[in-house]
């Protein structure tokens, strides 16, 4: 599945301001995806790449992009040269826009980013058209 599906995110998010002042939540945002190889076995991992890298993947191995409106993210099917199939879930410009619609939603502190040295420049320019930012370190 998505690495941070919006349904899932909204359900903690919807207990979380229930017993924490919401201006006090900042919003986990991941910056990267998931290449699982299928099907799923108990204990194994999947590979990390990074947005950039999944969209580049994609375009390798001539996977069609598809969206899923549930999770609100993009993901892909491929099979590897070793006859495995492959499921990749990351996030693109419309995934980042929905996830970052909750902080309003929920008039959440702000949000907070793991892996941010990943390149994704599209995350940037949603995040710019949406919201003052303001770097806290």
């Amino acid at each position: 599945m998505a690495v941070a599906p919006i349904d899932q995110v909204q359900k903690v998010l919807d207990y979380a301001v229930t017993v924490i002042p919401s201006e006090k939540i900042l919003m986990g945002m991941p910056n990267y995806g998931y290449d699982w190889t299928l099907p799923f076995a108990e204990g194994s991992a999947a590979r990390s790449l990074g947005n950039v890298a999944a969209v580049n993947q994609a375009g390798r191995v001539g996977a069609r992009i598809m969206y899923e409106e549930t999770s609100q993210a993009p993901f892909y099917n491929y099979y590897s040269q070793d006859g495995k199939r492959h499921e990749v879930w990351f996030d693109d410009a419309r995934s980042i826009r929905a996830r970052l619609s909750l902080v309003s939603d929920y008039n959440l502190g702000g949000v907070s980013y793991w892996t941010i040295n990943s390149f994704f420049p599209q995350n940037w320019i949603v995040l710019e058209s949406m919201y003052n930012i303001k770097k806290v370190i």
